[in-house]
């Protein structure tokens, strides 16, 4: 009798490991694969390439950024959802992955619950942006013009669905105005023509935005952050220049594929919160304009959940679809 409840324990105990548990106290023993979703350059690119090195350093076993781009990430974000969820296989993604694209694409290939948090490595502001030589000089001025004049002012997009368009819809659902969209193929385009005049403003990221506005080529009239940015202290949020309680906020989070030993979320979770605290990491973060953020990966997924609802709405009250 002692014998077999002795073997029923450890059957128990061996069943709370979770899949791939056996594997989770000597990880890692081999290369880890991080994927990114999106070419090579932009702000995902960067902070993995940062976070990589760190974590081979620290984990002891190489970490190699694999960059697998296409439909806003989603073909990244499915190639990991769909990996042995056993740690060696990790997605450094823009959070729209999970709580953007769920509503906007009538088939999207993975579900929200097939990517697990781990961290939120970084949020960034969207950035308003004008030509210098614009007459728009605070979000104060647009609202003032649209509500003169309705649908006078043009916004850029980096393309229907994403989260530069996303951001001016929930403004013109907030404000009861009706900004002019404007969507390109890519930021770069939408760029050019904003500093050019061609189109009124854009909401970018401020990765992107920040070369820009510091050499001169574009203006800053407001932040979609709660607080104001430390990166640009004298630029006033959306919020307190006449749309309360407003914020649109762009992350970058890792994912593991769902079933990842709880032991493995939670090492890689407490490496990279020291890592991203680290000065020379900080600094990198804060040129992109970036704010590191501390979380476990319940209260990642916590924010993720509400992140989910509130795009959602957003995405089906404008109607917005994937190009």
């Amino acid at each position: 009798m002692f014998d077999k409840l002795l073997m029923a324990s450890l059957l128990a105990g061996t069943a709370l490991l979770g899949p791939g548990g056996a594997h989770a106290a000597g990880y890692p023993e081999k290369t880890i694969r991080l994927v990114v979703p999106y070419a090579p350059g932009g702000a995902s690119d960067i902070l993995a390439r940062v976070l990589a090195q760190k974590l081979s350093d620290s984990l002891g076993q190489q970490m190699i950024v694999d960059n697998k781009p296409g439909a806003g990430g989603t073909i990244g974000a499915d190639i990991v959802a769909k990996a042995t969820p056993d740690g060696y296989t990790l997605l450094l993604a823009d959070v729209a992955v999970q709580t953007i694209a769920p509503s906007l694409y009538a088939k999207l290939p993975y579900a929200r619950a097939d990517l697990a948090p781990v961290i939120n490595l970084a949020t960034f502001a969207h950035v308003m942006i004008t030509a210098p030589a614009s007459n728009l000089s605070s979000f104060a001025d647009v609202l003032k013009r649209e509500r003169a004049n309705p649908g006078s002012t043009s916004v850029a997009s980096s393309g229907n669905g994403t989260s530069t368009h996303l951001t001016a819809e929930m403004v013109n659902s907030l404000a009861g105005i009706k900004l002019t969209h404007v969507p390109y193929k890519g930021g770069g385009a939408a760029l050019a023509d904003v500093m050019g005049g061609q189109v009124d403003a854009m909401f970018i990221g401020s990765p992107p935005a920040m070369p820009l506005l510091a050499s001169g080529k574009l203006k800053a009239i407001a932040v979609t952050t709660s607080k104001r940015m430390a990166a640009l202290p004298s630029v006033p949020t959306v919020a307190e220049s006449g749309l309360a309680g407003f914020e649109s906020i762009a992350a970058q989070g890792i994912f593991a594929p769902n079933g990842t030993p709880r032991d493995i979320v939670t090492r890689l979770n407490g490496e990279i919160a020291r890592i991203i605290q680290l000065p020379d990491v900080r600094a990198r973060w804060a040129q992109l304009g970036a704010e590191p953020v501390e979380n476990t990966p319940a209260q990642f997924a916590s924010w993720l959940d509400g992140e989910a609802l509130k795009w959602g709405k957003v995405v089906k009250d404008s109607g917005a679809r994937a190009d």
